[in-house]
């Protein structure tokens, strides 16, 4: 029995009538016939009365009715469900404190204007806790910055950016023309949480340049450590478009390394066997499009 077969007695049944039945479904009578007398058959029962050249309800069509009803509406309901789920499914969305605190916001502001019925649930987290999540499938996109090496994601670049020394004015180090790694080495750090791909990539150069990195203070909230570098807690190492306003308000002094430009790509990352609907390849664009206008502003 299918959904067809359903379709064609509601019309019969609200009818009463083979002929108009057939007219409104743009069949003929004898297919329409035929389509009753084989739910009649299958389910061994009458479902109408014929008397003369008169259609009859039986009480056993009554019954088929309220079921037919129900499936077909069901079925109409979860066809158009699916059909227009990528208006108005979900997306899940994982960033990185970087991307997330700054960039995310906006980006989500006008993702929500083009797919107003579309349920948006996002996430700010660290590069492993992320990564892990788009391999257990608890996110359909994330936001990372620097390198993503892990088999099964693929990542893809959407903006450059940067990592600058902040210092708060009137530190020794604003007065130097040139910045060595050796000249961090006597100053306490404010650094991120580990497990945060900014760290990662700091660990890396401090191991590099034989610097023992001991933070006086470590935050996964980017808004601690630029205040703690205000208060001249530390100096530390920021994201140049975190950065930017305080420092043009004279708060923070922002240099940059002598042989090291800290330069590293944002991705936007996914599992390779991800299926991309529409409207994740939708976001993908204004993630670039967005992405281009925030960091090279």
């Amino acid at each position: 029995m299918t959904i067809r077969h359903m379709r064609i007695f509601l019309q019969v049944y609200s009818l009463e009538s083979i002929t108009k039945a057939a007219e409104i479904l743009n069949m003929t009578q004898p297919a329409v016939t035929r389509a009753i007398q084989e739910m009649e058959r299958y389910y061994g029962v009458c479902l109408f009365e014929r008397i003369g050249h008169r259609l009859s309800r039986t009480a056993a069509g009554q019954e088929f009715y309220a079921h037919a009803l129900h499936i077909v509406e069901a079925f109409d309901r979860m066809e158009k469900e699916l059909r227009d789920w990528d208006e108005i499914g979900r997306i899940r969305i994982g960033a990185t404190n970087t991307l997330g605190c700054f960039f995310l916001p906006d980006l989500l502001l006008q993702f929500q204007k083009r797919y107003p019925k579309l349920e948006i649930i996002s996430t700010i987290t660290n590069a492993d806790a992320l990564q892990s999540g788009l391999l257990n499938n608890q996110y359909d996109l994330a936001l990372m910055e620097g390198n993503v090496s892990v088999p099964g994601l693929h990542a893809q670049p959407f903006a450059a950016d940067k990592l600058l020394l902040v210092l708060p004015p009137g530190h020794e180090l604003v007065g130097k023309e040139k910045i060595f790694p050796s000249d961090l080495e006597k100053y306490p750090l404010l650094l991120r949480e580990k497990g945060s791909t900014t760290r990662s990539l700091l660990e890396h150069f401090f191991f590099l340049h034989h610097i023992e990195a001991a933070p006086v203070l470590e935050s996964c909230n980017p808004q601690a450590i630029i205040y703690g570098v205000q208060c001249g807690l530390g100096i530390s190492f920021l994201p140049e478009r975190w950065v930017r306003e305080p420092a043009k308000k004279g708060r923070l002094v922002l240099r940059e390394m002598a042989e090291e430009g800290f330069e590293r790509e944002n991705y936007v990352v996914w599992h390779e066997n991800k299926f991309l609907s529409n409207t994740m390849k939708t976001f993908l664009n204004i993630i670039k499009e967005k992405g281009q206008e925030y960091f090279n502003e």
